[in-house]
């Protein structure tokens, strides 16, 4: 395996720590969870929408929470009363947390299952003071520059 040394980046670049981090963070990507199976889309310029295979699950034990730009999505299979006895299971009935680090300014929106499928909509909200704006340049002012007349 690769390893890569983010230090030069430190010498130039201010804030930047937290890219470095991520970019740490998706080297050790083998020990990131693959359970449930997700997709990531961009549904428009500043909207996007995570999509959980959550097959089993009831919206009372699935439990989602945005914190300081990390979205943590968790399920707790309740336990089953009787023990059914299985020939082939092939429905994963396991425990699962889930969790994507959201980039500056996205926050979640809303979240709704359907057919087993669990929809976390997020959208990039950029305060207004962060947004670019035209400056205007004023004409300076002629008669301090000119000679007067004696």
């Amino acid at each position: 395996m690769r390893s890569y040394d983010f230090s030069p980046l430190y010498r130039s670049a201010i804030g930047f720590d937290r890219l470095a981090q991520l970019f740490d963070n998706a080297q050790r990507a083998d020990s990131q969870p693959s359970y449930p199976p997700y997709n990531i889309e961009l549904v428009a310029e500043d909207k996007y929408r995570i999509t959980m295979a959550v097959a089993g699950f009831s919206t009372a034990e699935i439990e989602i929470e945005a914190e300081n730009e990390t979205l943590k999505i968790v399920g707790r299979k309740q336990k089953e009363e009787g023990t059914a006895n299985f020939l082939h299971r092939g429905i994963a009935a396991r425990d699962f947390e889930q969790r994507f680090q959201l980039a500056n300014h996205i926050k979640v929106v809303g979240a709704q299952m359907e057919n087993g499928l669990l929809n976390i909509e997020l959208v990039r909200e950029v305060p207004e003071a962060l947004k670019v704006r035209k400056i205007e340049i004023n004409a300076a002012n002629v008669h301090h520059l000119q000679p007067q007349a004696a």
